[in-house]
This record gives structure tokens, C-alpha cells and sequence, in this order.
């Protein structure tokens, strides 16, 4: 070996022994590299390889699935505009729903909506701050609020619509409810099966009850396509968000489980939903003196104190004016 190396020093420098193993490393992968790359493939790399395209195509579908279309100028920022947690996006999601915004984009509007209205509420309040540091002297603290406020406003108005939109949703579909069972009581006694009385249902209570027209019709069209029953009840039961609707799709389904008359089953929920609102109509008809209170007070007791004091109030101001003279 010292010979070698006194060799290698003495032919190519102090470099030698150096350059001789990097030129055999060299020497043996370029020996070796045919061998690598007619080497078959292994089995299992196949089988990995197959199941990683699998989970890339079904994430490319998931995402077609959330892109409203073509015309869609939005979809390039979903991973910016929409909820990257799962949970996070279901929640969106199914408030949205509740609102009555069934589109596929829903999401990515509501948080699109919140991004332009806060950025836009911030840059006027940036410019109020601007105008109003140019013509006086405000301090640093109205400044802030000034810039900050209307961003918050700007930011929070989606979520205040949409919450107003459920609220409301719930609420018409809550007070349309229980005569949408009696119509459908009708129906289902009258010889029609339960998806044709939901059918004729959505026809007849749509001008009184939009949304709960829509999702009876969301159901009929979940059965045609042929979804599970139990399934699409489910579905309406948590789209609708109100708990007489929940426990309608529960007696429908513990009947069909069961195998009761749907018509009884109808006739005794119905009953119970006409006593409900009668209750809600008196909860109301109690609470109503309470709240009114308050306003018979401002706008009943001052002007009677006027009325029983302000000749008395009159009469000493006089006399003490007399006394003063």
C-alpha cells in the first residue's frame, strides 16, 4: 500500500491517492448503473405507485366536486379562500346550507365575501384616518379604532347575513311545518304513497313556505335518483337544522323500521305539532306584557308626571319669583 501511494503521490501529486478512489468510484457506478436500470420493477413499488394515483384522483375529483364550473374565476384560490381542516369546512358548509346557499362555491364566496368586505372596510377607514389626521390633530387611539373598526365590520357582515338567513330559514321552516304534515296526512290517507305526498306537498306550501318547499322537493329528487330513503331523511333533517324536523325523519324512520302504518305514525306527530305551535303562539301571547313594560313606562309616566306636577312646579316657580322681588 505505502508503494501504491508513493506511486499514485509521485504520478499525479499530493492529490494521488484522492483522485485514484474518486476515478473508482466513478469506475463502479457507471458498471453498475445498466444493471439498475434493467432491473425489474418490484411488485410491491407497483403496488404503491397505483395506490398513491388512486388518492391523488380521488383529491383531483373532491376539488372538481367544490369548483362551481369552467366560469368559476375563484377555484385557482380555493386552497387560499377555503377552510383546509376538514371539520372547519363541514361546518361552513352546513351552516351555508342551513341558509339556503346550496351551491358548490358556497364556501369559497362566504370567505371571499369576508376577505374584499374587511380589506375594502379597512382601506376606507385607512383613508378616514388619513382625512381626518390632515385636517386636525386626533390622537393615536381614534386613529386605530378609526382604521380597525370598519375592517371588523367589513369582516363579521357575512357572518351576520348568513346567521340572519338561518335564523329566519329555521324560523319559516318551523311555523310552515306542522301544516305541511297535515297536508301530507291528507295526501297519505287519500291512497298516495309517502314520496308522492312529499311531491304534492312541495307544490301546495311553496307560496306560503319557500324553504321548506325546497327541501321537501330536495327529497322527492334525492328519491327519484334513487339515494336510500333513510339517508335523504337524514340529509333534510340536518340541512333544516330544527329539531321538529329531526324528530319527524325519526318517526318516519323507527315506522318504516318497524313496519307501522306511515298514516297513524303521521296522525299522531301532526297532532302533536298543532299543540306545539299552540304553545309557542301562547309562550309568546305571556312574554308580550313583559316586553312592554318598559316601553309603557317611558312613554306612559313622564307625560302624567307633567301633566299631575307642572301646575304645582309652575306655582312655586312663581312665588318664589315673587318672593325675590
Amino acid at each position: 500500500m505505502d508503494a501504491i501511494n508513493a506511486l499514485l503521490t509521485e504520478q499525479l501529486g499530493p492529490l494521488g491517492p484522492l483522485i485514484a478512489v474518486g476515478g473508482l468510484g466513478l469506475l463502479l457506478v457507471l458498471l453498475a448503473l445498466p444493471a439498475l436500470l434493467k432491473r425489474k420493477e418490484d411488485p410491491l413499488d407497483r403496488l404503491r405507485k397505483s395506490a398513491a394515483a388512486g388518492r391523488q384522483d380521488a383529491n383531483a375529483k373532491d376539488k372538481r366536486l367544490r369548483v362551481g364550473g369552467k366560469q368559476d374565476k375563484l377555484a385557482k384560490y380555493s386552497d387560499f379562500l377555503e377552510p383546509q381542516n376538514e371539520a372547519e369546512y363541514s361546518a361552513v358548509r352546513l351552516k351555508l346550507l342551513q341558509a339556503g346557499y346550496r351551491s358548490k362555491n358556497a364556501v369559497r364566496m362566504y370567505h371571499f365575501a369576508q376577505f374584499v368586505l374587511g380589506l375594502g372596510a379597512l382601506l376606507l377607514g385607512g383613508l378616514y384616518a388619513v382625512l381626518s389626521s390632515a385636517t386636525g390633530e386626533p390622537t393615536t387611539t381614534n386613529l386605530i379604532l378609526s382604521i380597525l373598526i370598519p375592517g371588523t365590520i367589513g369582516y363579521m357582515a357575512p357572518k351576520y347575513w348568513v346567521t340572519k338567513r338561518q335564523q329566519q330559514r329555521q324560523e319559516e321552516i318551523t311555523n310552515g311545518f306542522p301544516d305541511a304534515l297535515d297536508m301530507m296526512l291528507v295526501c297519505v290517507e287519500a291512497g298516495q304513497s309517502l314520496d308522492q305526498a312529499i311531491i304534492r306537498v312541495a307544490k301546495e306550501i311553496r307560496a306560503g313556505f319557500p324553504a321548506l318547499a325546497d327541501e321537501f322537493e330536495m327529497v322527492s329528487y334525492e328519491i327519484k335518483a334513487g339515494k336510500d330513503k333513510v339517508s335523504v331523511l337524514r340529509d333534510m333533517s340536518e340541512r333544516s337544522g330544527v329539531s321538529d324536523v329531526s324528530s319527524f325523519v325519526t318517526v318516519l324512520i323507527q315506522s318504516a323500521t318497524f313496519g307501522t302504518s306511515v298514516a297513524e305514525a303521521l296522525r299522531v306527530y301532526a297532532a302533536e305539532m298543532r299543540d306545539k305551535r299552540v304553545m309557542r303562539a301562547e309562550e309568546k301571547a305571556n312574554t308580550l306584557p313583559t316586553k312592554m313594560t318598559l316601553a309603557t313606562m317611558m312613554l306612559t309616566v313622564p307625560p302624567l308626571l307633567i301633566i299631575l306636577l307642572g301646575p304645582s312646579v309652575y306655582d312655586i316657580v312663581v312665588t318664589l319669583g315673587n318672593f325675590s322681588m
